[in-house]
């Protein structure tokens, strides 16, 4: 259990496929990061459960990052790594950014273009170690 779970206040939650190697890097890389030990991290991949959420079944959730908002809404693609950035304190400057209209529009648009690039990407990365 986190120190987010204990918590009475609402966490930001990261979804996420710890199977996928590029995925296992960056959320490793957050996770060392100050603030994430108020974060809730859901590895999505070692559960064969339709749902992963209420609202988010584990084809969305393979298909884009997902982040649900400590207000309770989950944002994908650009605009849950500007939700994750404004949650860690040495990101939230870029997270502002990415939370403005023009932040988000480019966010999503190279977010996109990334979801082209990473099954080659993946292909190249050895799989993430087990922790």
């Amino acid at each position: 259990m986190t120190h987010a779970a204990l918590s009475s206040a609402p966490a930001t939650t990261v979804y996420y496929d710890g199977s996928c190697p590029v995925c296992a890097r960056e959320i490793a890389h957050y996770r060392g990061c100050d603030g994430a030990d108020s974060i809730v991290w859901t590895d999505i991949s070692g559960s064969s459960d339709a749902l992963v959420a209420a609202d988010l079944t584990r084809a969305e959730a393979d298909g884009r990052f997902h982040v649900r908002r400590a207000d309770g809404t989950l944002a994908d693609g650009g605009a849950a790594f500007a939700s994750l950035w404004l949650a860690l304190p040495k990101f939230r400057r870029l997270g502002r950014l990415a939370a403005t209209r023009a932040g988000a529009a480019v966010l999503e648009v190279a977010y996109r273009l990334w979801l082209v690039v990473m099954p080659l990407v993946r292909r190249v990365l050895p799989p993430p170690r087990q922790q």
